[in-house]
């Protein structure tokens, strides 16, 4: 059984950063194509950042480029994202996905695998 867990969400204050977590467990870390989702109150779920299995093709919204990097270790089995100079506009539960295959896509539909989620508070 597939299993991912976010973590590394918080509170922080506009123009700090965070960086968040997904560790991936009953699988393979190869192969497997990886993104970060978020949603915030009221809105729907929006596409944040996607990297293909072996990190060679990165895909951002365009909300969030030059801000958040996304980043993979093999070795730990574990996605990042790292969320610079952060906003008020950026609150929001964010959310780790991934799907076989070596593609990216900004779609929802193409990831299989699904956090629980962690939350992204950012005050002003």
């Amino acid at each position: 059984q597939v299993q991912l867990v976010e973590s590394g969400g918080g509170l922080v204050q506009a123009g700090g950063s965070l960086r968040l977590s997904c560790a991936v467990s009953g699988r393979t870390f190869s192969n497997y194509a990886m993104a970060w989702f978020r949603q915030a109150p009221g809105k729907e779920r929006e596409f944040v950042a996607a990297s293909s299995w072996n990190s060679a093709n990165t895909l951002y919204a365009d909300s969030v480029k030059g801000r958040f990097t996304i980043a993979r270790d093999d070795a730990k089995h574990t996605m990042y994202l790292q969320m610079n100079r952060l906003n008020v506009e950026d609150t929001a539960v964010y959310y780790c996905a991934g799907g076989p295959g070596g593609y990216t896509s900004p779609r929802a539909v193409r990831y299989s695998d699904w956090g629980q989620g962690t939350q992204v508070t950012v005050s002003s």
